[in-house]
């Protein structure tokens, strides 16, 4: 699967057929007829829909450049991850950790990357998520073509297919137990 980086470009490459302007030229135009904060990139995005038209993919390519030129730099799943558990989410971060490594540890393919809400673990595809959860719980998400039986179906949770969740009295360890031969198997499905 391609980084955010890699996507961005690959829109950015095809910019000027898709929107009349090149990535460039975009961001010039956002700096000096938009008026907004180039690191608020929700504004910029809605800014360039509402006024120009753009769509989803071209909005994120420009306003994902325009906050890069003003100083902005994508944080690392780590920092993501901070950001999801403060307050009283922060006792759930090791089983958010302990989740993460097992299922990078699933295959050589496996790689983490972060989002705000959620960490994404992927392979070719994305085949396990994880995040804080209702009620002080972490969700861990999976993404299977065929799932075993007994697994909660996901409802709009980062493209699983299914979930579970473990609340702060559960060890880190016991979750990873719980949780080892479906990470594998999403692993599996997902190459």
């Amino acid at each position: 699967m391609a980084s955010p980086e890699d996507m961005a470009a690959a829109v950015a490459d095809s910019m000027r057929q898709r929107t009349g302007h090149s990535l460039d030229e975009w961001v010039g135009i956002v700096e000096q007829g938009s008026g907004l904060d180039p690191l608020d990139q929700l504004a910029v995005r809605r800014w360039l829909r509402d006024e120009h038209g753009i769509a989803q993919n071209s909005q994120w390519a420009i306003a994902f450049e325009v906050a890069g030129r003003a100083g902005w730099t994508m944080p690392t799943p780590q920092q993501f991850a901070d950001q999801m558990y403060v307050g009283e989410k922060e006792p759930l971060r090791p089983v958010h950790d302990t989740l993460v490594a097992a299922a990078e540890a699933c295959g050589p393919e496996a790689h983490v990357e972060g989002r705000a809400t959620y960490t994404p673990i992927v392979r070719a595809r994305q085949f396990a998520a994880v995040g804080p959860g209702p009620r002080l719980t972490v969700r861990l998400g999976l993404r299977f073509r065929e799932a075993p039986g007994g697994l909660e179906p996901a409802k709009a949770f980062a493209q699983a297919t299914h979930w579970m969740h473990f609340g702060t009295d559960v060890d880190p360890q016991a979750a990873v137990q719980q949780a080892r031969e479906l990470l594998a198997l999403a692993y599996e499905q997902n190459g």
